[in-house]
């Protein structure tokens, strides 16, 4: 399943449960934002791709345990970040939902 991104914050936003469709690192990233950080782990700390990777780096970061996030953003092939969460989650959130409106094609 693939979303565009506005319609992804927008079903979030309606307290919408999560498509068990959606690629890992998006349901972390649906799931963090509906509050929930220690599901939205769940789902993307045994995923392997390089997606949930960068999720996986950005909840260690929320979290505030910033050397595990900078082993993640490297998992990623990312350089670690010093903008805001918010920012960095609709950074992810734009580029993952991008991504797979692409490959979707």
């Amino acid at each position: 399943m693939t979303m565009r991104f506005e319609d992804f914050t927008s079903a979030i936003a309606q307290g919408k449960p999560c498509p068990s469709s959606l690629p890992p690192a998006l349901q972390g990233l649906w799931i963090d934002r509906q509050g929930n950080w220690d599901q939205a782990h769940e789902i993307v700390q045994d995923a392997t791709d390089q997606d949930s990777a960068w999720v996986h780096a950005y909840l260690h970061r929320e979290e505030g345990d910033l050397s595990n996030a900078r082993y993640w953003y490297r998992r990623a092939g990312r350089q670690p970040t010093q903008i805001s969460l918010t920012a960095e989650w609709e950074e992810i959130a734009q580029e993952l939902c991008s991504t797979a409106m692409t490959s979707d094609q």
